[in-house]
């Protein structure tokens, strides 16, 4: 088994403190372990049910369940993308504007995820889709940065530097991929690669919008 991990653009530091950025994983972390005390009854209150959605029922779970992860190894994979891209685009749009762009790329993310699956009763959650959408925005604003990443080869890890461009085209062809496979395949749990998607692309289209179009000055390689 393999997987790459990034870690953080190499290219650039922001110049502002990356408030929101933090101040949005402190709010995941601390949901989840409000999903740890509540259970169950906890987690199905407050995560999005796209069946629910469609019936014009509990849509306050559009914003609550972009903050619930499914365990331990869902948040901690979140958190570390988020962490790795979202301070660049806070950076370039400026706290009020990113923390709106955020939360409008989980609500593409979501309703996204609620066009493919209608009629679905399995509960979504997660953060994915708007650190998709700033994934999108980095791959438009930044796409020439490098990024350093740690590749895991069975028991061979590396730190190398990959190109923005590259890494974050790869993993969204591979939510397309993997998107067609569960559109194929009996509804059940699992990935909601529609949300991955729609979040990515809700980024990618609306990113420089959100950054006033300002100028990003290009780092010298």
């Amino acid at each position: 088994m393999g997987g790459m991990i990034p870690l953080g653009d190499a290219t650039r530091r922001p110049e502002r403190f990356p408030a929101v950025t933090i101040g949005i994983i402190i709010v995941n972390a601390l949901v989840f372990v409000a999903e740890l005390s509540g259970g169950e009854a906890f987690v199905m209150r407050w995560s999005e049910i796209p069946a629910d959605i469609v019936s014009g029922r509990h849509w306050i779970t559009i914003l609550t369940a972009m903050f619930m992860h499914a365990g331990w190894l869902h948040i901690i994979g979140n958190m570390v993308f988020l962490w790795a891209f979202g301070p660049e685009i806070e950076d370039a749009m400026g706290p009020r504007r990113y923390l709106a762009f955020y939360l409008l790329s989980g609500l593409a993310a979501s309703l996204a995820q609620t066009a493919i699956t209608p009629h679905s009763t399995v509960p979504n959650l997660g953060a994915s889709g708007a650190i998709a959408g700033v994934m999108g925005a980095f791959l438009v604003t930044f796409p020439k940065d490098r990024i350093r990443a740690l590749l895991l080869l069975g028991w061979w890890t590396r730190v190398t530097f990959i190109p923005a461009a590259l890494l974050i085209g790869f993993w969204f062809l591979m939510q397309i991929f993997d998107q067609v496979g569960a559109v194929a395949s009996v509804q059940g749990g699992g990935v909601a690669y529609a949300a991955h998607v729609g979040g990515f692309i809700f980024g990618a289209v609306t990113g420089r919008i959100f950054e006033g179009f300002r100028r990003v000055d290009e780092v010298g390689y």
